[in-house]
């Protein structure tokens, strides 16, 4: 596919864009990282206890919400940025003697509080970075340069559970906390060296550095007083449904197909590793095509035809947890067997294989919509926040991609308990995914749409 000038990085803009796409890169790797410990955790005791786990993980982020804005209101974002990511690498380092020292904590307290922390961990830094790179990056630009910068996010999306399959046999789990804090610390360094760069090279930006000013309840307000930011909380809780009624079941499966904790870490490795491979093939085509010729509202119009197919294969298909593919585990082995013996090719086609012969119906929906939703509807929301005041960026933006978020987590997994005391099966659970991307796709399209008219009747004042 030959690109054009509206794809392109234009010149002046490449070390800003590779610093974009190494910060990403090492903030999604470090998250990845760690996620399949915090996986194996909630398959071991079964989907009926995750309502428990996100009711704490809500807590805490409402907690933080408002502290992270008074950070914003006070203080600039050359010093906010690098606080929250250096909070959470000292998190990061305090973990490591918790998992090698047995007796500082019990089994059961560590797997709730690292489960909770790992959920606040990613909400934060992925919308911090987000409202980084929306507030150096005007809206033209986010619609030619976030497709690819998402496809850095992906690759540390896959390079994280590799380096977990790889190194969780020879060096346990504990160094794997020091691995991605040094990832996360990359991270800080590229968000210095980024500011820099914003400052000599965004002369019509300089006010974005100042402090946003405000109180800290502001973010919640915007959701509640604002149309654009109700919207894009309605997607968050829609988006959050779908995911959560795919983790719930996917999570039920895990612990009935698999009996002990190497075997399903190794699952949601494999998991991990498939779904972000289809998710950075989105990005450099589908998506680093449709968003910067036709805009955000054909992106995720996309996504939601993409999304309804698969979770109305899942309800038709009777039972969720019946193998998509006739493929044996011999099979698998066969074919991985021919792979040439180059570590990193070896590692990026052995998983999707591996993952074949449990491969159901349930696992491919949750595959499918995970990577429908990071790599075609995420870029597509973010790019949408360009058009907005920056004090929605950091505050409004925020409290949607955290306690939004969370909120939904604890609302869909009760919902997923509910339906299974009254003996809903596949089929329900794939109609309720369908029904939900469905009204999400229409919201996306009409606030897109609105966003849009919104700056340029502006721009024509």
């Amino acid at each position: 596919m030959p690109v054009t000038d509206s794809q392109r990085v234009h010149q002046g803009e490449w070390p800003a864009m590779a610093l974009s796409f190494v910060y990403f890169f090492c903030v999604l790797a470090a998250y990845y990282v760690i996620r399949p410990v915090r996986e194996q955790l909630a398959a071991a005791v079964g989907s009926t206890q995750l309502p428990w786990f996100f009711a704490a993980t809500f807590a805490t982020t409402l907690a933080l919400t408002p502290i992270f804005a008074w950070l914003v209101a006070r203080w600039p974002r050359r010093i906010v940025v690098p606080v929250v990511y250096l909070f959470f690498i000292g998190c990061l380092v305090a973990f490591i003697p918790l998992f090698a020292r047995d007796g500082l904590i019990s089994p059961r307290a560590l797997g709730i509080v690292f489960f909770v922390w790992v959920s606040v961990f990613n909400l934060f830094v992925v919308s911090v970075f987000w409202s980084f790179m929306t507030d150096i990056w005007d809206e033209g630009q986010a619609r030619r340069l976030f497709p690819l910068i998402g496809v850095a996010g992906t690759i540390g999306a896959i390079a994280g559970p590799a380096i977990t399959r790889v190194l969780v046999d020879v060096i346990g789990v504990a160094p794997l906390l020091a691995v991605s804090a040094g990832l996360l610390g990359i991270a800080l360094l590229c968000v210095l060296l980024l500011g820099r760069w914003s400052q000599r090279h965004d002369l019509g930006k300089q006010h974005h550095n100042q402090p946003v000013g405000g109180g800290i309840f502001d973010g919640l307000k915007q959701i509640v007083a604002t149309p654009f930011m109700r919207n894009m909380a309605i997607l968050m809780l829609l988006g959050d449904a779908i995911g959560t009624v795919g983790y719930a079941l996917v999570t039920d499966y895990s612990k009935a197909t698999f009996h002990d904790a190497v075997s399903r870490t190794r699952f949601a490795a494999d998991l991990d590793m498939s779904t972000n491979l289809l998710m950075i093939l989105l990005q450099v085509t589908a998506t680093r095509f449709l968003l910067p010729r036709v805009g955000a509202g054909v992106v995720i119009a996309v996504w939601a035809v993409i999304g309804i197919a698969v979770c109305m294969a899942m309800a038709m298909s009777g039972d969720p947890n019946v193998p998509v593919f006739a493929v044996s585990q011999e099979q698998a082995a066969a074919w991985i067997a021919r792979i040439p013996d180059v570590p990193i090719l070896r590692n990026l086609i052995a998983q999707p294989i591996e993952l074949l012969p449990t491969l159901s119906w349930v696992v491919l929906m949750l595959l499918v919509t995970r990577a429908t939703a990071y790599g075609m509807m995420q870029p597509a929301r973010e790019s949408l926040y360009t058009l907005v005041p920056r004090s929605w960026r950091y505050k409004g933006k925020n409290a949607v991609d955290t306690a939004v978020w969370r909120a939904g987590d604890v609302a869909s997994a009760l919902l997923v308990n509910v339906l299974k005391s009254i003996g809903a099966a596949g089929t329900i659970f794939g109609l309720t995914g369908a029904a939900a991307i469905a009204v999400s796709g229409w919201i996306g399209w009409r606030t897109a749409a609105q966003a849009q008219d919104a700056r340029d009747a502006a721009s024509t004042d």
